[in-house]
């Protein structure tokens, strides 16, 4: 009943000790392991990855690495099976010398957690070494006269291993005089003694042999063997006796070799040569036996080499003295070394996690560093601290590991890369320090737009640039680096004058050059309003935008144009009237004329280039008036033709030239009568004709107009026959009488009446007369009754007349040449003026007069051109424009009988009404003799 208790309470106790364990660990945040030595390389140690919480493969992913400081590595983590293995072989005796328990910590770093945790591991021991003597033969000497129970010792053996695998017993080899007696010393160690057992005698056995064993326990158990010599002296009954027992010397770590240490003592009460006295090394171990030496006369004690505090701190050694009769005395000494500030304190960068994002959150962990002194005390108490003022600080973490952590936000832009001093400094006196720079480099992210220099920028670009010309370059600098900081340019689409702005400019993506695709005309496009975008190349991109404003240049590209006068369509020359009582500076006309250019480019001059009598007439510079310069005189001729150029102010500056036929004259029968000379010049160069040319001309036209005079006679009687023919026919078409004809030399008289318009041809008998509307002289047809009475124009066919004996009755011209109040030319026809005939004298009215009247003349004095410019106009519609019609103008056309024609031209609206035309007084007789003359 009491054995099951007892092994219950066993149960229990051993729970408790586990918990325990387990409690200490957690405290300690710490993992135990063990692991023999001399075991295979990769041989397993502990599961890491199960005590971190991670599966196997997820070690790499977080970073889990094993840190160590100052030595080979021993052990490794297996990335397969997250386990700590062996990486070499493992000598504890090499790593703990004989201390008890050997344990080895290593740090497991997870550097994405950044955390370390602390690893122990224990290293036991194995039966992997002999037990060791120092010497192979030993040779003891002892007097002859030496009474049972002396005691000689015997060397020691060594055995590295601890534990049952150390020396645990001496045997000596069976023998009649001596037996072993083994002492323990107060630190667990055994000593061997030679116990004299029976009195010898020199004479009957000079000498001894025996075998010293020496076996350790471990299993299999293992052993060693020392010879040992007896030799038997004569008589020596003193043995050297040391003054001190136990001697003890602090000594410190820096001193030089060769420093006398201290000096041992022993006497021997003899005299003589048993009386003197020998010192040795009793015990001490290969390492020791290399740092001191003896003075084996002396006894004096030095170093042989330097001693270093941090690898060993204290020695004993064991010095016998031994006088010629082998006679052995033995003494202790305790040498302490004693530390001093000789090492600066190491500083090691376990882990480095550059580069680190500029937008890293404050306390981010940039490194791990272990720092240590391998002094001692104060000397090996290390204070370590970064410099200068950087947004870094150190922590401290576990053992004597460091982390260093952000504690405030980083800008790359500001500073891009860190020089980090860490200084490590110990508290010895005087203290050293160490310093370890740390160069850290800021990785970028896109947290800056694209800047362009100017809020607003302005381009100029002249007009009628070339196409693909390089306009304006903008640059935008981003202070990103790499993909961050690389700039694309564009423009944001919009449209100008229903067109896209894509189709004006273009802009290179990489170099921000702002290219035009068209060439741009000034007067069509003054400027345009541009949306320049830059975009950089992050993830995700920033923009930010810019105005630019295009304006374009004006250039001189465009010549004066001339409004006023206008040359009409027709080929006809306009001519300006000037009355021969015209004072100095009386206005004739006035050019206008704009420049579609602007600036100075538009500014316009006008100056007289050309006149065929100068001195006549003067033109304004800035206002284009013509007027005249001097009184007329008789002299003066009736035709003037003056050449005005009109010139800008551009560079170069262009120009554009008007020829102006300015009709000298009081009255319009004096204007009449000289119609003849009034022939158009095509150019201005024409005034040079030669006299034998106007005569052929003036010729020709008398012969043409003889023709057409005979033409028309000949169609004029059979024309009347047919009306007669269809009026008795009962058509609605009332014949009437022939229309009055005035003769050669009345046939200025037509432009009072009628203004028509011929057509001939070769072929008389398809020759056309196309005459207008008649307007009557005593009234004026307004704009609703034109439109009312549909077509203006009648077309006729002029057939061959056989019967030459029959020929119309001509009506007499109309003598009365002076116009009433209602027939004046102008806006109005109750303006200032009276029905003697004289001009008038409204300047606008006197315009349109004079180009209805030179239109007139110009196509009487060409009888194959006519005489208007279209139905109803008489020539003005082609200079003044569709306002001006024969609304406005007392209608003159009348039936005409042209001189060298036998052809009779008859008002065709008068035919079309069934009724003679109006204005003329039926002189048959005198367009009789016209014709037969």
């Amino acid at each position: 009943m009491a054995a099951p208790k007892n092994h219950r309470g066993c149960k229990e106790l051993i729970l408790l000790c586990t918990v325990l364990g387990t409690l200490w660990n957690i405290g300690t945040g710490q993992s135990r392991y063990s692991v023999s030595e001399e075991t295979d390389r990769g041989s397993f140690v502990g599961n890491i990855s199960e005590d971190l919480g991670l599966e196997p493969w997820e070690l790499a992913k977080h970073g889990v690495r094993i840190v160590s400081r100052g030595r080979t590595p021993l052990f490794a983590l297996n990335p397969r099976s997250g386990s700590l293995v062996t990486a070499h072989r493992i000598d504890r005796e090499e790593l703990c010398a004989r201390s008890v328990r050997c344990l080895i910590n290593i740090n497991i770093l997870v550097e994405d957690r950044g955390k370390l945790f602390g690893i122990e591991i224990e290293i036991t021991d194995i039966n992997d070494n002999n037990p060791k003597f120092q010497v192979e033969d030993v040779e003891v000497k002892i007097n002859e006269i030496a009474i049972p129970g002396a005691r000689y010792p015997l060397p020691e053996a060594v055995d590295p291993d601890v534990g049952v695998n150390s020396l645990q017993s001496y045997q000596l080899s069976p023998n009649h005089h001596f037996s072993l007696d083994v002492q323990t010393g107060d630190d667990g160690t055994i000593s061997p003694e030679l116990v004299l057992e029976r009195a010898l005698d020199r004479e009957e056995e000079a000498a001894h042999h025996l075998v010293l064993t020496a076996s350790d326990g471990g299993n299999p158990r293992r052993s060693s063997t020392v010879r040992i010599h007896v030799t038997v002296l004569d008589t020596n009954d003193n043995a050297p006796v040391f003054a001190q027992p136990i001697y003890r010397v602090k000594v410190l770590e820096n001193v030089p070799p060769g420093t006398r240490l201290l000096t041992v003592t022993a006497s021997d009460l003899d005299e003589g040569a048993n009386g003197k006295v020998a010192y040795k090394f009793r015990k001490i171990n290969e390492k020791q036996s290399l740092l001191f030496q003896l003075n084996e006369q002396t006894g004096e004690l030095s170093t042989a080499k330097s001693l270093d505090y941090e690898e060993c701190s204290f020695y004993e050694i064991e010095i016998q003295a031994e006088d010629v009769g082998a006679l052995l005395g033995r003494t202790k000494v305790l040498i302490l070394v004693e530390d001093v500030n000789d090492n600066r304190p190491e500083v090691i960068i376990t882990s480095l996690f550059s580069p680190v994002l500029e937008n890293s959150l404050p306390g981010t962990v940039i490194a791990f560093l272990n720092v240590h002194d391998r002094d001692s005390g104060k000397n090996g108490q290390v204070v370590c601290y970064a410099r200068d003022n950087l947004p870094f600080k150190l922590e401290r973490s576990i053992d004597n590991y460091y982390r260093l952590v952000t504690w405030k936000y980083l800008d790359r832009e500001k500073i891009s890369i860190y020089n980090i001093t860490v200084m490590a400094s110990d508290l010895g006196t005087p203290p050293l320090s160490t310093e370890t720079h740390i160069a850290l480099h800021v990785a970028d992210i896109n947290d800056n737009p694209p800047i362009f220099p100017h809020a607003s920028y302005s381009a100029y670009v002249l007009e009628n640039n070339l196409r693909g010309a390089s306009i304006f370059s903008l640059t935008a600098h981003d202070p990103d680096s790499q993909d961050n900081a690389q700039v694309t340019y564009s423009v944001t689409e919009d449209t100008r004058q229903g067109a896209p702005l894509s189709s004006y400019v273009s802009i290179n993506s990489d170099t921000g050059v702002l290219y035009a695709l068209q060439s741009f005309d000034y007067e069509q496009i003054r400027d345009l309003q541009l949306l320049v975008t830059a975009s950089d190349s992050g993830n995700p991109p920033l923009s930010s935008n810019v105005s630019l404003s295009l304006f374009v240049l004006d250039q001189n590209d465009n010549t004066p144009e001339i409004l006023y006068p206008v040359l009409p369509t027709d080929g006809s020359t306009g001519v300006e009237l000037a009355p021969r009582s015209a004072e100095p500076g009386y206005l004739v006309t006035k050019v206008v004329a704009v420049d579609r250019d602007s600036g100075q480019n538009a500014w316009l001059s006008y100056r007289l280039l050309k006149a065929s009598e100068p001195g006549l007439f003067v033109v304004g510079l800035h206002t284009g008036e013509v007027r005249t310069a001097r009184a007329l005189l008789d002299r003066d001729a009736l035709k003037q033709s003056l050449v005005v150029v009109v010139q800008d102010h551009g560079q170069p500056p262009l120009s554009a030239t008007v020829t102006l036929t300015v009709a000298v004259a009081d009255s319009i029968p004096e204007v009449l009568d000289d119609l003849g000379s009034l022939k158009p010049l095509a150019n201005p160069d024409d005034s040079g004709l030669t006299l034998s040319l106007v005569v052929a001309v003036a010729a020709v036209s008398c012969v043409f107009l003889a023709f057409v005079l005979v033409l028309l006679g000949l169609r004029l009687g059979r024309w009347h026959k047919s009306r007669l023919l269809q009026a008795s026919r009962g058509s609605r078409l009332v014949g009437k009488p022939a229309s009055q004809f005035v003769g050669v030399d009345e046939v200025h008289a037509f432009l009072q009446t009628y203004s028509h318009e011929v057509s001939l041809t070769a072929d008389s008998r398809k020759s056309r007369l196309i005459f207008p509307q008649p307007n009557y002289a005593d009234t004026l047809i307004s704009q609703e009754s034109c439109e009312k009475n549909g077509s203006l124009l009648t077309s006729l066919d002029f057939h061959e007349y056989t019967d030459e004996g029959a020929h119309a009755q001509q009506a007499p011209p109309n003598t009365d040449w002076r116009f009433s109040q209602a027939q004046r030319p102008g806006t109005s026809g109750s303006q200032n003026g009276d029905d003697t005939g004289t001009w008038p004298n409204n300047q606008f009215d006197t315009e349109m007069l004079q180009a209805m009247i030179l239109a007139s003349a110009s196509e009487a004095a060409d009888g194959s051109s006519t005489l208007g410019g279209g139905a109803g106009t008489m020539g003005l519609s082609a200079r003044y424009g569709p306002q001006f019609t024969l609304q406005h103008v007392p209608d003159y056309r009348q039936n005409v009988y042209i001189p060298g024609s036998n052809a009779t031209l008859t008002n065709a609206a008068g035919k079309r009404d069934g009724k003679a035309p109006a204005g003329g007084n039926g002189n048959k007789k005198k367009s009789g003799k016209k014709e037969k003359k």
